[in-house]
């Protein structure tokens, strides 16, 4: 397993209060989705067994 951490950034006020002002549902639920699958992908390195050669 790797000791390196991946920073997620949190989104900005300005992106915030951009997202509240169009309303646009359709992009949040991309925004989440990816965030989603990246979690996933931590979650699967943080599992999977090293692999000895």
């Amino acid at each position: 397993m790797s000791n390196e951490r991946t920073t997620v950034s949190q989104p900005s006020e300005q992106a915030i209060a951009l997202f509240l002002q169009e309303n646009d549902a359709d992009k949040l639920t991309d925004i989440l989705v990816e965030a989603l699958y990246e979690a996933f992908r931590i979650l699967d390195e943080e599992i999977r067994p090293e692999t000895l050669h």
